[in-house]
Protein backbone atom coordinates (compact mmCIF):
# COMPACT_ATOMS: atom_id res chain seq x y z
CA UNK A 1 0.00 0.00 0.00
CA UNK A 2 3.11 2.48 0.68
CA UNK A 3 5.96 1.37 -1.67
CA UNK A 4 9.08 3.32 -1.42
CA UNK A 5 11.58 1.05 -2.22
CA UNK A 6 11.83 2.02 -5.89
CA UNK A 7 12.47 5.91 -4.71
CA UNK A 8 15.50 7.69 -5.27
CA UNK A 9 17.50 10.95 -3.44
CA UNK A 10 20.19 12.57 -6.14
CA UNK A 11 23.05 13.50 -4.58
CA UNK A 12 24.84 16.49 -6.93
CA UNK A 13 28.02 17.94 -6.08
CA UNK A 14 28.96 21.52 -7.37
CA UNK A 15 32.76 22.53 -8.68
CA UNK A 16 34.09 23.81 -11.99
CA UNK A 17 37.31 23.30 -14.72
CA UNK A 18 39.04 25.91 -12.20
CA UNK A 19 41.19 23.94 -10.34
CA UNK A 20 42.05 20.75 -12.64
CA UNK A 21 41.97 17.06 -13.09
CA UNK A 22 43.94 16.13 -9.89
CA UNK A 23 41.25 18.48 -7.58
CA UNK A 24 37.95 17.44 -9.39
CA UNK A 25 39.44 13.26 -9.19
CA UNK A 26 39.36 14.30 -5.49
CA UNK A 27 36.13 15.91 -5.66
CA UNK A 28 34.25 13.24 -7.28
CA UNK A 29 36.19 10.81 -4.77
CA UNK A 30 34.97 12.43 -1.37
CA UNK A 31 31.37 12.97 -2.68
CA UNK A 32 30.77 9.29 -3.31
CA UNK A 33 32.44 8.48 0.14
CA UNK A 34 29.29 11.30 1.58
CA UNK A 35 26.71 9.39 -0.73
CA UNK A 36 27.76 5.77 0.76
CA UNK A 37 27.67 7.10 4.38
CA UNK A 38 24.44 8.67 4.04
CA UNK A 39 22.67 5.71 1.49
CA UNK A 40 23.44 3.30 4.79
CA UNK A 41 22.38 5.76 7.11
CA UNK A 42 19.05 4.06 8.73
CA UNK A 43 17.70 7.88 9.28
CA UNK A 44 16.89 8.09 6.04
CA UNK A 45 14.29 5.74 4.48
CA UNK A 46 15.10 5.93 0.36
CA UNK A 47 18.58 5.32 -1.43
CA UNK A 48 20.89 8.32 -2.14
CA UNK A 49 22.04 8.09 -5.55
CA UNK A 50 25.45 9.50 -6.93
CA UNK A 51 25.24 11.51 -9.56
CA UNK A 52 29.04 12.81 -11.55
CA UNK A 53 30.52 16.03 -10.52
CA UNK A 54 28.44 19.10 -12.78
CA UNK A 55 31.35 21.67 -13.81
CA UNK A 56 29.47 23.14 -16.79
CA UNK A 57 25.86 24.91 -17.11
CA UNK A 58 25.46 21.88 -19.94
CA UNK A 59 26.29 19.11 -17.58
CA UNK A 60 24.14 21.26 -14.98
CA UNK A 61 21.16 21.21 -17.29
CA UNK A 62 21.40 18.07 -18.89
CA UNK A 63 21.44 16.72 -14.88
CA UNK A 64 17.91 18.16 -14.24
CA UNK A 65 16.23 17.09 -16.66
CA UNK A 66 17.27 13.65 -16.14
CA UNK A 67 15.97 14.02 -12.38
CA UNK A 68 12.66 15.61 -14.05
CA UNK A 69 11.76 12.87 -15.93
CA UNK A 70 13.37 10.01 -14.00
CA UNK A 71 10.27 8.08 -11.96
CA UNK A 72 12.60 7.17 -9.56
CA UNK A 73 13.91 10.24 -8.36
CA UNK A 74 11.99 11.70 -5.67
CA UNK A 75 14.08 14.59 -5.19
CA UNK A 76 17.78 16.10 -5.58
CA UNK A 77 20.58 17.52 -2.62
CA UNK A 78 22.98 19.73 -3.48
CA UNK A 79 26.66 20.31 -2.32
CA UNK A 80 28.89 22.80 -3.63
CA UNK A 81 32.72 21.09 -2.43
CA UNK A 82 34.04 23.80 -4.24
CA UNK A 83 33.41 27.68 -5.54
CA UNK A 84 30.88 26.79 -8.33
CA UNK A 85 30.08 30.48 -10.06
CA UNK A 86 26.28 30.67 -9.75
CA UNK A 87 25.32 32.04 -12.85
CA UNK A 88 25.95 28.54 -14.96
CA UNK A 89 23.32 27.02 -12.33
CA UNK A 90 20.72 29.47 -13.27
CA UNK A 91 19.10 27.75 -16.11
CA UNK A 92 19.28 23.87 -14.51
CA UNK A 93 17.66 25.56 -11.30
CA UNK A 94 14.81 27.31 -13.48
CA UNK A 95 13.90 23.86 -15.54
CA UNK A 96 14.28 21.54 -12.43
CA UNK A 97 10.76 20.29 -10.79
CA UNK A 98 11.88 17.71 -7.96
CA UNK A 99 12.36 19.01 -4.52
CA UNK A 100 15.88 20.46 -3.87
CA UNK A 101 18.06 20.25 -0.35
CA UNK A 102 20.80 22.50 0.08
CA UNK A 103 23.26 20.49 1.95
CA UNK A 104 25.90 22.65 3.71
CA UNK A 105 28.63 20.51 4.74
CA UNK A 106 32.27 19.53 4.12
CA UNK A 107 34.49 16.46 3.66
CA UNK A 108 36.15 16.58 6.67
CA UNK A 109 35.06 17.71 9.74
CA UNK A 110 37.47 19.69 11.51
CA UNK A 111 40.08 21.91 10.34
CA UNK A 112 43.19 19.99 9.82
CA UNK A 113 45.72 21.96 12.08
CA UNK A 114 49.56 20.99 11.41
CA UNK A 115 49.15 19.87 7.66
CA UNK A 116 46.78 22.53 6.13
CA UNK A 117 47.93 24.73 2.87
CA UNK A 118 46.53 26.20 -0.22
CA UNK A 119 46.14 22.58 -1.51
CA UNK A 120 43.72 21.91 1.06
CA UNK A 121 41.89 24.99 0.92
CA UNK A 122 41.63 25.22 -3.07
CA UNK A 123 39.66 21.78 -2.44
CA UNK A 124 37.67 22.33 0.95
CA UNK A 125 35.69 25.39 -0.38
CA UNK A 126 31.96 24.66 0.71
CA UNK A 127 32.20 27.01 3.46
CA UNK A 128 31.57 30.00 0.71
CA UNK A 129 30.30 28.10 -2.40
CA UNK A 130 27.62 27.43 -0.46
CA UNK A 131 26.97 31.15 -0.14
CA UNK A 132 27.35 31.54 -3.78
CA UNK A 133 25.02 29.18 -4.43
CA UNK A 134 22.75 30.31 -1.82
CA UNK A 135 21.99 33.37 -3.13
CA UNK A 136 21.25 32.04 -6.89
CA UNK A 137 18.38 30.24 -4.93
CA UNK A 138 17.69 33.05 -3.24
CA UNK A 139 17.78 35.72 -5.90
CA UNK A 140 15.49 33.13 -8.26
CA UNK A 141 13.17 32.70 -5.14
CA UNK A 142 13.93 29.23 -5.29
CA UNK A 143 12.27 27.51 -2.19
CA UNK A 144 14.62 24.89 -0.93
CA UNK A 145 15.24 23.01 2.63
CA UNK A 146 18.66 24.33 3.97
CA UNK A 147 20.98 21.77 6.36
CA UNK A 148 23.91 23.00 7.87
CA UNK A 149 26.31 20.51 9.95
CA UNK A 150 28.91 17.93 9.17
CA UNK A 151 27.17 14.95 6.70
CA UNK A 152 28.39 12.29 9.85
CA UNK A 153 26.54 13.52 12.59
CA UNK A 154 22.72 12.35 13.37
CA UNK A 155 21.14 15.61 13.49
CA UNK A 156 22.27 16.23 10.00
CA UNK A 157 21.45 12.81 8.91
CA UNK A 158 17.78 13.13 10.70
CA UNK A 159 17.00 16.36 8.79
CA UNK A 160 17.96 14.83 5.96
CA UNK A 161 15.60 11.98 6.67
CA UNK A 162 12.69 14.09 7.31
CA UNK A 163 13.31 16.29 4.13
CA UNK A 164 13.29 13.14 2.18
CA UNK A 165 10.27 11.72 4.22
CA UNK A 166 8.08 14.79 2.87
CA UNK A 167 9.68 14.55 -0.72
CA UNK A 168 8.14 11.14 -0.79
CA UNK A 169 4.53 12.35 0.40
CA UNK A 170 5.02 15.63 -2.36
CA UNK A 171 5.98 12.47 -5.11
CA UNK A 172 2.67 10.58 -3.65
CA UNK A 173 0.42 13.80 -3.89
CA UNK A 174 1.58 14.43 -7.38
CA UNK A 175 0.32 11.08 -8.48
CA UNK A 176 -2.95 10.79 -5.92
CA UNK A 177 -6.21 9.76 -7.07
CA UNK A 178 -9.22 10.64 -4.34
CA UNK A 179 -12.22 8.97 -5.12
CA UNK A 180 -15.20 11.32 -3.50
CA UNK A 181 -18.38 8.68 -3.11
CA UNK A 182 -21.08 10.92 -2.73
CA UNK A 183 -20.29 14.79 -2.69
CA UNK A 184 -20.11 17.06 -0.25
CA UNK A 185 -22.16 17.34 3.27
CA UNK A 186 -24.49 19.81 2.01
CA UNK A 187 -24.03 23.36 2.87
CA UNK A 188 -21.04 22.76 4.51
CA UNK A 189 -18.37 24.95 3.67
CA UNK A 190 -14.72 24.18 4.45
CA UNK A 191 -14.73 20.58 3.38
CA UNK A 192 -15.59 21.96 -0.58
CA UNK A 193 -12.54 23.82 -2.59
CA UNK A 194 -11.24 24.48 -6.07
CA UNK A 195 -10.46 20.94 -7.26
CA UNK A 196 -8.82 22.04 -10.60
CA UNK A 197 -6.57 24.31 -8.79
CA UNK A 198 -5.97 21.74 -6.58
CA UNK A 199 -5.06 19.21 -9.12
CA UNK A 200 -2.94 21.91 -10.95
CA UNK A 201 -1.22 23.05 -8.00
CA UNK A 202 -0.75 19.73 -6.21
CA UNK A 203 -1.29 16.96 -8.96
CA UNK A 204 -3.63 15.35 -6.63
CA UNK A 205 -6.94 14.68 -9.10
CA UNK A 206 -10.27 14.34 -7.13
CA UNK A 207 -13.28 12.94 -8.86
CA UNK A 208 -17.04 12.20 -8.09
CA UNK A 209 -18.40 8.55 -7.69
CA UNK A 210 -22.21 7.16 -6.66
CA UNK A 211 -22.37 4.80 -3.74
CA UNK A 212 -23.74 2.22 -6.10
CA UNK A 213 -20.32 2.44 -7.69
CA UNK A 214 -19.19 0.70 -4.35
CA UNK A 215 -22.51 -1.84 -3.86
CA UNK A 216 -22.05 -3.23 -7.50
CA UNK A 217 -18.53 -4.31 -5.71
CA UNK A 218 -20.15 -5.65 -2.77
CA UNK A 219 -22.17 -7.68 -4.92
CA UNK A 220 -19.47 -9.06 -6.12
CA UNK A 221 -18.10 -10.80 -3.08
CA UNK A 222 -18.06 -14.31 -2.71
CA UNK A 223 -18.30 -16.50 0.61
CA UNK A 224 -14.81 -17.64 0.84
CA UNK A 225 -13.82 -13.81 1.13
CA UNK A 226 -15.95 -13.06 3.72
CA UNK A 227 -15.54 -15.81 5.93
CA UNK A 228 -11.69 -14.96 5.74
CA UNK A 229 -12.25 -11.62 6.83
CA UNK A 230 -14.72 -12.46 9.62
CA UNK A 231 -11.97 -14.33 10.97
CA UNK A 232 -9.90 -11.81 10.69
CA UNK A 233 -12.21 -9.39 12.75
CA UNK A 234 -12.26 -12.52 15.48
CA UNK A 235 -8.35 -12.19 15.96
CA UNK A 236 -7.32 -8.90 15.58
CA UNK A 237 -10.23 -7.52 17.61
CA UNK A 238 -12.05 -8.50 20.74
CA UNK A 239 -15.51 -8.40 19.38
CA UNK A 240 -18.67 -7.97 21.30
CA UNK A 241 -21.01 -10.37 22.15
CA UNK A 242 -23.67 -9.54 19.92
CA UNK A 243 -20.81 -9.53 16.95
CA UNK A 244 -19.84 -13.07 17.89
CA UNK A 245 -21.25 -16.06 15.51
CA UNK A 246 -24.88 -16.42 16.71
CA UNK A 247 -24.65 -13.52 18.49
CA UNK A 248 -27.91 -11.08 17.44
CA UNK A 249 -25.79 -8.54 15.52
CA UNK A 250 -23.42 -10.91 13.77
CA UNK A 251 -25.55 -9.69 10.50
CA UNK A 252 -23.91 -6.31 11.12
CA UNK A 253 -20.54 -7.26 11.09
CA UNK A 254 -21.35 -9.56 8.03
CA UNK A 255 -22.87 -6.45 6.42
CA UNK A 256 -19.98 -4.25 7.53
CA UNK A 257 -17.68 -6.76 6.27
CA UNK A 258 -18.78 -6.84 2.92
CA UNK A 259 -18.93 -3.11 2.62
CA UNK A 260 -15.17 -3.18 3.06
CA UNK A 261 -14.20 -5.76 0.73
CA UNK A 262 -16.25 -4.32 -1.76
CA UNK A 263 -15.15 -0.40 -1.02
CA UNK A 264 -11.54 -1.99 -0.86
CA UNK A 265 -11.89 -3.60 -4.37
CA UNK A 266 -13.66 -0.54 -6.13
CA UNK A 267 -9.94 1.55 -4.74
CA UNK A 268 -7.59 -0.75 -5.74
CA UNK A 269 -9.13 -1.44 -8.95
CA UNK A 270 -9.20 2.23 -9.78
CA UNK A 271 -6.22 3.28 -8.58
CA UNK A 272 -6.86 5.49 -5.69
CA UNK A 273 -4.98 6.08 -2.35
CA UNK A 274 -7.66 8.44 -0.52
CA UNK A 275 -11.45 8.38 -0.72
CA UNK A 276 -14.04 9.80 1.14
CA UNK A 277 -18.05 9.16 1.87
CA UNK A 278 -21.03 10.87 3.51
CA UNK A 279 -24.20 9.61 5.75
CA UNK A 280 -26.19 12.11 3.56
CA UNK A 281 -25.46 9.40 0.47
CA UNK A 282 -25.64 6.30 1.26
CA UNK A 283 -27.70 5.21 -1.50
CA UNK A 284 -28.13 1.44 -1.26
CA UNK A 285 -25.01 0.91 1.75
CA UNK A 286 -26.98 -1.13 4.78
CA UNK A 287 -24.43 1.04 7.04
CA UNK A 288 -22.32 4.06 7.22
CA UNK A 289 -18.45 2.63 6.44
CA UNK A 290 -17.14 2.60 10.06
CA UNK A 291 -14.46 -0.59 10.37
CA UNK A 292 -14.07 -0.30 7.13
CA UNK A 293 -12.67 3.27 7.04
CA UNK A 294 -10.92 2.59 9.96
CA UNK A 295 -9.24 -0.92 8.20
CA UNK A 296 -8.39 0.89 5.30
CA UNK A 297 -6.77 3.71 6.74
CA UNK A 298 -4.56 1.66 9.04
CA UNK A 299 -3.46 0.22 5.56
CA UNK A 300 -2.45 3.57 4.44
CA UNK A 301 -5.50 4.86 2.96
CA UNK A 302 -6.11 8.38 3.10
CA UNK A 303 -9.83 9.41 4.47
CA UNK A 304 -12.20 12.65 4.92
CA UNK A 305 -15.71 12.33 6.39
CA UNK A 306 -18.50 14.14 4.68
CA UNK A 307 -16.56 14.50 1.10
CA UNK A 308 -13.42 16.31 2.92
CA UNK A 309 -11.27 15.72 0.01
CA UNK A 310 -8.68 17.85 0.77
CA UNK A 311 -8.38 15.99 4.72
CA UNK A 312 -8.11 13.09 2.99
CA UNK A 313 -5.60 13.68 0.33
CA UNK A 314 -3.50 15.46 3.48
CA UNK A 315 -4.20 12.14 5.68
CA UNK A 316 -2.77 10.14 2.74
CA UNK A 317 0.61 12.09 2.20
CA UNK A 318 1.38 12.37 6.14
CA UNK A 319 1.30 8.62 6.09
CA UNK A 320 3.37 7.77 3.49
CA UNK A 321 5.42 10.47 4.94
CA UNK A 322 5.15 8.64 8.37
CA UNK A 323 6.20 5.07 6.93
CA UNK A 324 7.88 3.58 9.36
CA UNK A 325 7.70 5.80 11.90
CA UNK A 326 6.87 5.49 15.73
CA UNK A 327 3.40 6.65 16.32
CA UNK A 328 0.00 6.68 13.84
CA UNK A 329 -1.85 8.72 11.97
CA UNK A 330 -5.37 9.44 11.43
CA UNK A 331 -8.31 11.04 10.21
CA UNK A 332 -9.47 13.66 13.09
CA UNK A 333 -12.26 16.13 14.22
CA UNK A 334 -11.92 18.80 17.41
CA UNK A 335 -15.13 17.07 18.67
CA UNK A 336 -15.72 18.64 22.30
CA UNK A 337 -13.81 20.71 24.82
CA UNK A 338 -13.10 20.20 28.61
CA UNK A 339 -12.94 23.20 30.32
CA UNK A 340 -11.40 23.78 33.73
CA UNK A 341 -9.86 26.11 35.94
CA UNK A 342 -6.49 23.97 35.60
CA UNK A 343 -6.46 23.30 32.42
CA UNK A 344 -8.41 23.24 28.90
CA UNK A 345 -8.28 19.90 26.89
CA UNK A 346 -9.61 18.97 23.69
CA UNK A 347 -11.32 15.67 23.19
CA UNK A 348 -11.19 14.22 19.46
CA UNK A 349 -12.99 11.49 17.55
CA UNK A 350 -15.26 11.32 14.95
CA UNK A 351 -18.30 9.37 14.38
CA UNK A 352 -16.77 6.37 13.40
CA UNK A 353 -13.85 6.74 11.14
CA UNK A 354 -10.31 7.28 13.42
CA UNK A 355 -7.37 5.13 12.45
CA UNK A 356 -6.38 2.36 15.12
CA UNK A 357 -3.12 3.08 14.19
CA UNK A 358 -3.27 5.45 17.05
CA UNK A 359 -4.78 2.86 19.31
CA UNK A 360 -3.40 2.34 22.88
CA UNK A 361 -4.58 -1.47 23.20
CA UNK A 362 -6.41 -4.10 21.19
CA UNK A 363 -9.40 -2.16 20.25
CA UNK A 364 -12.63 -3.13 20.42
CA UNK A 365 -14.95 -4.01 17.66
CA UNK A 366 -18.65 -2.91 18.86
CA UNK A 367 -22.35 -1.75 17.06
CA UNK A 368 -24.14 1.39 18.10
CA UNK A 369 -26.64 3.11 16.62
CA UNK A 370 -25.55 6.32 14.95
CA UNK A 371 -28.51 9.09 15.31
CA UNK A 372 -27.79 10.18 11.59
CA UNK A 373 -28.09 8.91 7.67
CA UNK A 374 -31.01 6.60 8.55
CA UNK A 375 -29.02 3.31 8.25
CA UNK A 376 -28.87 0.21 10.32
CA UNK A 377 -26.50 0.39 13.22
CA UNK A 378 -23.12 0.76 11.97
CA UNK A 379 -19.80 -1.48 13.48
CA UNK A 380 -16.85 0.47 14.22
CA UNK A 381 -13.55 0.12 16.32
CA UNK A 382 -13.55 1.49 19.96
CA UNK A 383 -10.38 2.90 21.88
CA UNK A 384 -7.96 5.05 23.05
CA UNK A 385 -4.87 6.86 22.26
CA UNK A 386 -1.95 6.68 23.73
CA UNK A 387 -0.27 9.98 25.71
CA UNK A 388 2.49 11.71 23.94
CA UNK A 389 3.63 15.07 21.51
CA UNK A 390 1.46 15.08 18.75
CA UNK A 391 0.26 17.62 15.69
CA UNK A 392 -3.28 18.21 14.33
CA UNK A 393 -2.88 19.83 10.52
CA UNK A 394 -5.21 21.11 8.54
CA UNK A 395 -5.57 22.05 4.52
CA UNK A 396 -8.06 24.74 4.06
CA UNK A 397 -8.81 26.93 0.46
CA UNK A 398 -8.61 30.40 1.18
CA UNK A 399 -10.18 31.62 -2.35
CA UNK A 400 -6.96 33.30 -3.79
CA UNK A 401 -4.80 30.00 -1.93
CA UNK A 402 -4.43 27.11 0.22
CA UNK A 403 -3.29 27.23 3.76
CA UNK A 404 -1.76 24.33 5.75
CA UNK A 405 -2.34 25.31 9.48
CA UNK A 406 -0.54 23.07 12.47
CA UNK A 407 -0.95 23.06 15.90
CA UNK A 408 0.99 21.02 18.42
CA UNK A 409 -0.57 19.28 20.90
CA UNK A 410 0.17 16.57 23.98
CA UNK A 411 -1.79 13.90 24.20
CA UNK A 412 -3.41 12.92 27.62
CA UNK A 413 -4.46 10.17 29.16
CA UNK A 414 -8.45 10.45 29.99
CA UNK A 415 -8.91 11.58 33.62
CA UNK A 416 -11.93 9.31 33.82
CA UNK A 417 -13.28 6.01 31.72
CA UNK A 418 -15.88 6.35 28.98
CA UNK A 419 -17.91 3.56 28.95
CA UNK A 420 -20.61 4.93 27.49
CA UNK A 421 -18.93 6.63 24.66
CA UNK A 422 -18.68 4.04 20.95
CA UNK A 423 -16.28 5.99 19.43
CA UNK A 424 -12.49 5.64 19.23
CA UNK A 425 -11.30 8.98 21.05
CA UNK A 426 -7.71 10.36 21.85
CA UNK A 427 -7.48 13.80 24.79
CA UNK A 428 -5.33 16.37 23.52
CA UNK A 429 -3.48 19.72 25.40
CA UNK A 430 -2.94 22.39 22.73
CA UNK A 431 0.29 24.82 22.85
CA UNK A 432 0.29 27.09 24.10
CA UNK A 433 -3.23 26.66 25.76
CA UNK A 434 -6.70 25.89 24.39
CA UNK A 435 -7.27 29.37 24.68
CA UNK A 436 -4.90 30.87 22.70
CA UNK A 437 -4.95 27.49 20.29
CA UNK A 438 -8.55 27.25 19.42
CA UNK A 439 -8.37 31.69 18.86
CA UNK A 440 -5.72 31.39 16.86
CA UNK A 441 -7.23 28.19 14.86
CA UNK A 442 -10.41 30.15 14.54
CA UNK A 443 -8.92 32.91 13.09
CA UNK A 444 -6.44 31.32 10.69
CA UNK A 445 -9.48 29.97 9.08
CA UNK A 446 -8.53 26.21 10.39
CA UNK A 447 -11.37 23.53 9.80
CA UNK A 448 -12.93 20.84 12.13
CA UNK A 449 -11.65 17.95 10.46
CA UNK A 450 -7.65 17.39 10.80
CA UNK A 451 -4.81 14.76 10.33
CA UNK A 452 -3.69 13.67 13.99
CA UNK A 453 -0.44 12.28 14.17
CA UNK A 454 2.49 11.41 16.83
CA UNK A 455 4.88 10.37 14.01
CA UNK A 456 5.69 13.33 12.18
CA UNK A 457 6.42 16.64 13.85
CA UNK A 458 6.35 20.33 12.55
CA UNK A 459 9.45 20.28 10.73
CA UNK A 460 7.95 17.95 8.73
CA UNK A 461 5.02 19.79 7.70
CA UNK A 462 7.12 23.51 7.21
CA UNK A 463 9.03 21.48 4.71
CA UNK A 464 5.94 19.90 3.07
CA UNK A 465 4.96 23.56 3.11
CA UNK A 466 7.80 24.88 1.10
CA UNK A 467 7.90 22.09 -1.36
CA UNK A 468 4.17 22.61 -2.17
CA UNK A 469 4.32 26.04 -2.20
CA UNK A 470 1.86 26.64 0.35
CA UNK A 471 1.03 29.20 3.04
CA UNK A 472 2.03 27.67 6.74
CA UNK A 473 0.40 29.09 9.52
CA UNK A 474 1.84 27.49 13.03
CA UNK A 475 0.33 27.53 16.11
CA UNK A 476 2.76 26.51 19.26
CA UNK A 477 4.28 26.94 22.77
CA UNK A 478 5.40 30.33 21.27
CA UNK A 479 2.26 31.92 19.50
CA UNK A 480 1.30 35.22 20.70
CA UNK A 481 -2.11 36.01 19.39
CA UNK A 482 -1.56 39.71 18.28
CA UNK A 483 1.88 38.49 16.58
CA UNK A 484 0.02 35.98 15.15
CA UNK A 485 -2.74 37.96 13.81
CA UNK A 486 -0.05 40.04 12.02
CA UNK A 487 1.48 36.84 10.31
CA UNK A 488 -2.06 36.37 8.99
CA UNK A 489 -2.21 40.50 7.76
CA UNK A 490 1.18 40.11 6.34
CA UNK A 491 0.42 37.03 4.65
CA UNK A 492 -2.22 38.84 2.49
CA UNK A 493 -0.65 41.10 1.19
CA UNK A 494 1.91 38.67 0.18
CA UNK A 495 0.59 36.19 -1.55
CA UNK A 496 -2.29 38.94 -3.30
CA UNK A 497 1.33 40.06 -4.37
CA UNK A 498 2.71 36.33 -5.34
CA UNK A 499 -0.34 35.22 -7.00
CA UNK A 500 -0.35 38.80 -9.14
CA UNK A 501 3.31 38.19 -9.72
CA UNK A 502 2.75 34.99 -11.27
Amino acid sequence: MIAIESKEIWFITGSQHLYGPETLEQVAKNSKEIVEGLDASTEIPVKVVYKDTVKTEDEIVAVMRDANNSEKCIGLVAWMHTFSPAKMWIKGLTLLSKPLCHLHTQFNAEVPWSDIDMDFMNLNQSAHGDREFGFIMSRMRKKRKVIVGHWKTERVQKKLGIWSRVALGWNEMQNLKVARIGDNMRNVAVTEGDKVEAQMKFGVAVNAFDSSDIVTKINEVTDDELNKLLDTYATDYNLTDSLKEGGEKRQSLIDAAKIELGLRKFLEEGGFKAFTDTFENLGELKQLPGLAVQRLMADGYGFGGEGDWKTAALTRVMKVMAYGLEGGTSFMEDYTYHFTPEKSLVMGSHMLEICPSIADAKPSCEVHPLGIGGKEDPVRLVFNSPAGAAINATWVDMGNRFRLIVNEVEAVAPEQELPKLPVARVLWDCKPDLEVAATAWILAGGAHHTVYTQALTTEYMEDFADIAGVELLVIDEDTKLRDFKDTINANEAYYHLFQHKM
